[in-house]
């Protein structure tokens, strides 16, 4: 009798170290809007959409709304956890400044990378308030995302 035992293998184990390289494509836009009253909020999701609460408008001209991309470059199987900053603080051209909270990613978190190239887009939300605190102009800043994999 001859009794072999060899292992058995469900997964092959990925290269060590793993790499993951985050390149942004897009920038965050929440375009144009138009304070009517006190305060209010602006959200873009993952995929783009845009809505006001409060006292808030959208006009229905064209503006550049979009979600944040970014491009996620690494093997096909590993798990990568997306975590967000703090709000953050948007500096206005003409004083003032308002908050900006970092939103949901279309893939979702952690995600499972299918293929060598991953496209995220990151949504947010802004929360302005009066007009005297937040006066008329364009607002920036940066924000933080970690992209951790595992």
């Amino acid at each position: 009798m001859i009794l072999v035992c060899n292992p058995a293998i469900a997964q092959e184990q990925p290269p060590k170290p793993i790499q993951v390289t985050v390149s942004t494509l897009q920038n965050l836009s929440f375009g144009s809007f138009i304070q009517s009253g006190t305060s209010g909020t602006v959200t873009v999701t993952p995929d783009g959409l845009r809505t006001a609460s409060g006292n808030l408008i959208l006009p229905n001209m064209s503006s550049n709304v979009s979600a944040a991309l970014f491009d996620v470059e690494a093997l096909p199987g590993t798990l990568i956890t997306i975590l967000t900053g703090p709000d953050t603080q948007l500096s206005g051209t003409n004083g003032g400044f308002i908050f900006l909270t970092v939103g949901l990613s279309n893939t979702g978190s952690p995600f499972i990378a299918t293929s060598s190239h991953t496209d995220v887009f990151i949504g947010g939300t802004l929360t302005v308030g009066a007009l005297l605190a937040n006066p008329a102009g364009a607002y920036s800043g940066s924000f933080q995302v970690t992209f951790i994999q595992q």
